[in-house]
């Protein structure tokens, strides 16, 4: 089973390519956490991940309060956690502040930025993701703040980045459709780059990838995620994965820090969470099909991990999506439109 597959089904990234830049050494510019970005993307945008590959030159970049980190031709940086960032080459400067100029920014295009002093030439293109928050929370928040990845080190990383660099030109020219291939193209390169990072981890690394990387838990995972409302318990799930009881508790919680079934009510609370933002399925459907045996104990589990009761969550992101009060009643014309993995009930039940 492909695990890493079958998550970012359920995450559903959404990408875009909006910078390209050719800048001379010496310049430097500080980019904005990623909520400034969201404002600019949209109310709905959710999370947003940015990241920027090199195609040429060189380059350092570093979060604010940390060192910074070199960058060569082919590397791909990204901040899964939107963190506020600072990118140059040569001598320090006073950098740009692109919050400031984010309008212009994402309304330019893909047409080539050119800034600097005069000196050697960095070229790179920047772009963003967005994710469900809900999931995001899950699965991407134990990915280090700053993950680097050299994508011409792997003939699939290479061919992306070609593409992205042929795509880009396409853009410029005005080719038909060339905005919706950088879009499938920049969610591929996340892809990619989460599929090296995974290969790459040492050993003794800990938290969600390594976990996923582990034959043992990663099967329980992938189990997990597919049939989110089977009636798991530690013994079933440790039959199918073929190890004992035990064995499986005292690795999940090495990666994981926690035992499967906790890790299987969480991830449940968070589809949940997706399901009321995403579908117009009643709380009752989306409580059965999160593997809950009534809506009162859904409504329950979900209080306690939101502070608010599902219908009243449900409320608050539609207001915040339209710009209405909170406290107004739903439209149902305006709700989000739903989708047909989040619409399949199962029919399955659990505590």
């Amino acid at each position: 089973m492909d695990l890493l597959s079958e998550v970012l089904r359920t995450v559903q990234l959404n990408g875009a390519i909006f910078y390209n830049a050719a800048f001379s050494c010496p310049w430097s510019f500080r980019s904005p956490a990623s909520g400034a970005l969201a404002r600019w993307i949209g109310s709905n945008a959710g999370h947003v991940i940015v990241y920027h590959l090199v195609t040429a030159g060189e380059a350092w970049i570093r979060l604010e309060e940390g060192p910074p980190v070199s960058l060569t031709a082919g590397d791909i940086v990204v901040f899964p956690n939107g963190d506020p960032h600072l990118m140059g080459n040569g001598a320090p400067t006073e950098p740009f502040d692109n919050e400031k100029d984010l309008e212009r920014i994402l309304t330019h295009g893909v047409e080539p930025v050119h800034r600097g002093g005069g000196g050697e030439i960095t070229r790179f293109v920047c772009g963003y993701l967005t994710c469900d928050p809900q999931i995001h929370t899950v699965l991407l928040s134990g990915l280090p703040r700053l993950l680097k990845v050299n994508i011409r080190n792997d003939p699939a990383g290479s061919w992306l980045e070609n593409s992205i660099l042929f795509s880009v030109a396409a853009a410029q020219s005005g080719h038909a459709g060339s905005e919706a291939l950088l879009a499938k193209l920049s969610e591929a390169l996340f892809i990619e780059t989460l599929r090296q990072y995974v290969v790459r981890l040492p050993h003794s690394e800990t938290g969600w990838m390594a976990g996923a990387r582990d034959p043992d838990v990663g099967k329980a995972l992938a189990l997990l995620h597919r049939t989110p409302a089977h009636p798991w318990t530690i013994a079933n799930l440790a039959e199918e994965v073929g190890v004992s009881r035990s064995v499986l508790a005292e690795r999940f919680r090495h990666y994981l820090g926690e035992p499967p079934i906790s890790y299987l009510a969480r991830w449940r609370r968070q589809l949940g969470a997706r399901m009321l933002t995403r579908t117009n399925a009643s709380v009752a459907e989306i409580a059965l099909a999160a593997g809950y045996d009534s809506e009162a104990a859904f409504n329950r589990a979900f209080k306690r991990e939101f502070g608010v009761p599902p219908a009243r969550f449900r409320r608050q992101a539609r207001a915040a999506r339209i710009g209405e009060p909170a406290h107004a009643p739903a439209d149902p014309s305006r709700a989000a439109t739903s989708n047909n993995s989040s619409q399949n009930v199962i029919s399955q039940r659990n505590q």
